[in-house]
């Protein structure tokens, strides 16, 4: 998979952050030789903003990298400003789907749970209306479509040549409710059963029967970068979506998954619970 924009940033910081521990300096003590401060060495280090790369080859040159190591974050610095397709829509975007659109564009694999609707990736088109004319009731129809259009973009990663492998544990409750009518649903329990069956996309429904689970909080999904150090949860809030990537963050979230995958039906007892659903709409 090619390597993107965002993902180069992340990868510049933690490897700017290994290459001045390992040297042993502190942040301020490292910004003072290449004349920066402690902050904005800090935000060079936390991926966050923009960075200049002829200070890159400087720090790369005081933590004593190797010529090597110097060459490819200078790439890294030069590569993280390039933009993402959305960037030129007229219309502009909320900031959280911005980010999740960034990091999307970039991942190796996607783990999703998801207790209130399908899963967006899986969405068909008039599934997706129905759920945005209702979660953005005071929303003018245009930016709705909008959102939607946003959404179908989206989910043209799952026809790249080398797509991310998409993991969806689904509630029982969320193929269940019936969205947009029982047409719309039949579509979109069709729609899920023809996607779970390419190789790159494994779908799993969490039953009722199954009781209590690691993931009652609500909705959330990791996405995985090409190391684990680039890793982020994105968790479901009313309005948008809260992201984090402590390790501690990273570590519950990606066990929580772990066990509702566990907790989940198989994919061929999936397959069949779908597909009775789908018959009783």
């Amino acid at each position: 998979m090619a390597v993107g924009p965002t993902t180069r940033r992340r990868q510049l910081g933690a490897d700017l952050r290994r290459l001045r521990e390992r040297k042993g300096l502190t942040l301020e003590e490292a910004g003072a030789l290449v004349g920066i401060s402690k902050a904005t060495l800090s935000r060079y280090e936390t991926k966050e903003g923009t960075v200049k790369w002829p200070t890159v080859d400087a720090l790369c040159r005081e933590y004593g990298a190797t010529d090597e190591e110097r060459s490819a974050l200078v790439d890294l610095a030069k590569g993280a400003k390039i933009q993402g397709w959305w960037r030129s829509l007229a219309d502009p975007i909320p900031e959280s789907m911005n980010l999740m659109l960034t990091l999307e564009d970039e991942v190796v694999r996607e783990d999703h749970y998801a207790c209130m609707y399908v899963p967006g990736l899986l969405q068909t088109r008039a599934y997706a209306e129905a759920v945005h004319r209702a979660s953005e009731v005071q929303c003018e129809e245009r930016e709705v479509q909008h959102m939607v259009d946003i959404r179908m973009k989206r989910q043209e990663l799952l026809g790249r040549l080398e797509p991310p492998h998409i993991w969806c544990v689904i509630d029982e409750a969320a193929v269940r409710r019936r969205v947009g009518g029982r047409a719309v649903m039949k579509e979109q329990l069709a729609h899920l059963l023809a996607l779970s069956q390419r190789p790159h996309v494994t779908v799993q429904v969490l039953p009722f029967e199954r009781g209590a689970h690691a993931a009652a909080v609500g909705s959330f999904a990791v996405l995985r970068g090409q190391s684990p150090e680039l890793d982020v949860v994105y968790v479901d809030i009313l309005g948008g979506g809260l992201f984090m990537e402590k390790p501690k963050e990273l570590e519950r979230y990606r066990l929580a998954f772990e066990y509702l995958s566990a907790q989940a039906l198989d994919l061929e007892s999936t397959t069949g619970l779908i597909d009775r659903i789908s018959k009783e709409f």
